[in-house]
């Protein structure tokens, strides 16, 4: 009887947990370098800033200036930059999951617990039965707590970089265990501020925030699904920000102060956004301009909110059409993990907030940082005031025009030093006003260079590569195997199929099908990732 009750339980965790896992085999372009009449075999790495990456089977990689390659090449190029940069994204990976009473893997292993008390009841000395009760009690206990519990996804970091990484010139992301963190300086790469109707300015201009270090935005990789999500409503969340921009942009509730719907007031531009009373632009619907401007991925996420969890476009993370929305104003993907979508009506993106969040007393979500304020005075709104254009000057600001009641000649421009002297001019037809004002200094938002990208990707090699037994990993001299979190392999559609929870210079691949993979090694702030051919 023994042995019939542990092969019940060996056959049920088989099918439980057992799963398949589907590759690809790796193809090398043949590309054509006019300029130098030549070719290279390879396959496309990355574009950026004019450059195409180009790695052979080898892992030798190859610079190509865009305008060098051939018309056909470029084309290529031009096609498959987003798609390589959702090769290299790797899905949220599902922690755990709020369970049904109905689910099967409960009663699987409900009944297994019960065959196996019946077991013991059966061939036990019944006076010693009391001693077991308690056990088995505890075990059933432990296993309907563990069907019940509030659901949480592990987001892996990469996933979130893919998303940001768009936007390196301005934004630059780290992480840690818990927090993925975001350095940006809150100003987009687009027009700001035109298209406000002439109740919806309250006279602030965008001044850059130091939104860096210690006062970046801080979004948990580990979210929790609330037991009661709360509203993003005239009532909740009226200050500070409810998610953030891939772009580096916070946004706010979509409601004001005083409960109106901000983008049917007319208060936002054409992109949806305004300054505050601290002069810093944010959005207040979903930026799903980045999409339509060519900014960002259609299959990626254009925002994540501040409890964790993505928000997407009018598209599905595989390219498949919007499915229903529920009251958050979103639903669970295929992943299993819940994501939102951004909408031209409201809610715009955030129903209510799916994850656990803290909202202080000022009604706003924290950790969060907050921009310095420039301007002492008390702005309200310019009636019949309309924003004509607001455009960067030399001098580290904004010269914004407007004009008031239908007359022209009405600006509102500002410069600013390196060490913080802000000098505000107030131009008006008939004359102009000028005022200085001591804020923080200009600040630059970290960013990894071409050169410091190198110093990392050369940080280990791998090889044999093409391999088909075992893959050895060698670090440089100077990196300490201490500082190395782990090593993944994916497929190349972005499924797990190993991982070690620290390094490994030997890592046994014979059980992995033929194809191309994705090594991945994870350090403190930044991972890399190398290509490989399994033969």
């Amino acid at each position: 009887m023994k042995k019939i009750i542990l092969l019940l339980i060996c056959l049920i965790g088989n099918f439980v947990f057992s799963h398949t896992i589907n590759y690809e085999n790796v193809v090398l372009r043949h590309w054509s370098i006019e300029k130098e009449h030549k070719f290279i075999d390879g396959s496309f790495m990355m574009y950026k800033n004019g450059v195409v990456f180009i790695e052979d089977a080898n892992n030798a990689i190859s610079k190509v200036a865009f305008s060098d390659l051939s018309n056909e090449d470029q084309k290529f190029v031009t096609s498959k930059n987003s798609w390589v940069k959702n090769l290299n994204t790797i899905a949220p990976e599902k922690k755990e999951s709020t369970q049904s009473i109905l689910d099967y893997k409960f009663w699987l292993i409900l009944l297994s617990l019960i065959a196996f008390g019946y077991n013991i009841f059966t061939i036990s000395d019944r006076k010693k039965l009391k001693f077991l009760y308690p056990v088995l009690f505890l075990g059933i206990l432990t296993s309907l707590y563990s069907f019940t519990k509030k659901a949480m996804s592990t987001t892996d970091p990469a996933f979130l970089t893919s998303a940001f990484v768009q936007f390196a010139s301005t934004v630059s992301t780290t992480y840690d265990a818990n927090f993925f963190y975001v350095n940006s300086t809150g100003i987009p790469n687009h027009t700001m501020m035109v298209g406000i109707s002439n109740h919806g300015w309250q006279q602030q201009v965008p001044t850059s925030k130091c939104y860096i270090n210690a006062s970046h935005w801080t979004i948990p990789l580990n979210p929790v699904i609330a037991t009661t999500p709360v509203p993003v409503s005239s009532t909740h969340f009226l200050k500070g920000a409810i998610a953030m921009a891939v772009n580096g942009v916070p946004i706010f509730n979509y409601h004001t102060n005083t409960g109106v719907d901000s983008f049917t007031d007319g208060q936002l531009d054409n992109y949806g956004g305004h300054c505050g009373r601290g002069d810093d632009y944010h959005y207040h619907i979903a930026p799903l301009h980045l999409i339509t401007l060519g900014q960002a991925s259609a299959t990626l996420p254009i925002a994540f909110g501040l409890d964790g969890y993505a928000v997407y476009g009018n598209l599905e993370p595989n390219g498949t059409a919007m499915t229903t929305l529920d009251a958050n104003h979103g639903h669970y993907g295929t992943n299993g993990v819940y994501h939102y979508h951004g909408t031209a009506s409201a809610p715009y993106m955030i129903g209510n907030m799916v994850g656990v969040v803290t909202e202080d007393a000022n009604l706003q979500i924290i950790p969060q940082p907050q921009g310095t304020a420039i301007r002492t005075e008390n702005w309200t709104p310019l009636a019949g005031a309309l924003i004509t254009s607001c455009v960067a000057n030399a001098n580290n600001g904004y010269n914004t025009a407007y004009t008031l009641n239908g007359v022209s000649g009405y600006a509102t421009n500002y410069t600013a030093t390196a060490a913080g002297l802000y000098t505000f001019q107030y131009v008006t037809p008939t004359g102009t006003t000028s005022t200085n004002y001591n804020g923080p200094a200009q600040c630059t938002v970290p960013n990894l260079g071409f050169d410091e990208v190198a110093f990392l990707d050369n940080a280990f090699t791998i090889y044999p590569n093409p391999t088909s037994d075992v893959l050895n990993i060698k670090l440089r001299k100077d990196i300490n195997e201490k500082d190395i979190l782990g090593v993944s392999i994916y497929d190349l559609k972005g499924s797990l199929v190993s991982k070690t929870s620290d390094f490994k210079s030997n890592i046994d691949i014979k059980n992995l099908s033929k194809g191309s993979y994705v090594v991945k090694i994870e350090f403190l702030n930044y991972l890399i990732s190398k290509k490989i051919i399994v033969k």
